[in-house]
């Protein structure tokens, strides 16, 4: 599944030139270069992950692991800022669209010779690397919805399935199951915002929406 979810967005960053490093992605304020280098980042917190073994018990799933991230929030705003200003360092997309194809291979290289059932430590909380992998996904077929229009092909179905997996279960309930899964992935992340028909489907429990972003 990872590698299904990674590869489309190796491929864009492999090909990727000035111009469209400097087209809006669907986040407030970034373009496509701020998302390459958060991308990469992110592959580079999940090698440290997988190169450190832990002790700890586990306290946190596949699900349970973004139930944190609240979009709309200070904290959000913060990193969105934050990557912004790391960003604006590079002097060409170049860059961050090296760094996060490299890493990303690098991920794709080191994550089926790591255990699944390791316990291992990212962002002081402990997971296996099952469920470490399963966030990496998400994390990658939402950030190819984010690249759009400069990415516009379908993510992985595989992908899309994790992502609605850990919204159903923050939710605590599916979606309706007329629900497209790339409109439940907008919704529930607060990409999107909920039309008048599907308040209306989901009944009091719309005011849960977003679940995570």
């Amino acid at each position: 599944m990872l590698d299904a979810a990674y590869s489309p967005l190796i491929e864009f960053a492999e090909r990727v030139d000035e111009e469209t490093g400097w087209a809006p992605t669907q986040l407030p304020g970034w373009t496509v270069r701020d998302l390459l280098l958060h991308l990469a980042t992110d592959c580079q917190r999940l090698l440290v992950a997988m190169a450190t073994p832990s002790s700890a018990a586990v306290d946190t799933d596949e699900v349970s692991y973004w139930a944190p991230w609240q979009p709309g929030t200070d904290g959000a705003a913060a990193g969105l800022r934050g990557t912004r200003i790391m960003a604006s360092a590079w002097t060409s997309v170049r860059g961050p669209a090296d760094l996060y194809a490299d890493t990303a291979r690098a991920v794709l290289h080191t994550a089926p010779r790591v255990r699944p059932d390791l316990v291992v430590t990212t962002q002081q909380r402990h997971l296996t690397v099952a469920s470490l992998l399963h966030t990496a996904a998400v994390e990658a077929a939402v950030h190819h919805l984010d690249l759009r229009p400069s990415l516009d092909i379908r993510p992985d179905p595989g992908s899309l399935a994790a992502v609605r997996h850990v919204l159903d279960g923050l939710f605590g309930r599916p979606a309706p199951s007329q629900w497209d899964d790339v409109r439940y992935v907008l919704v529930g992340t607060g990409r999107a915002a909920l039309t008048d028909e599907e308040r209306a489907e989901l009944g009091p429990a719309a005011d849960r929406m977003p679940v995570f972003g």
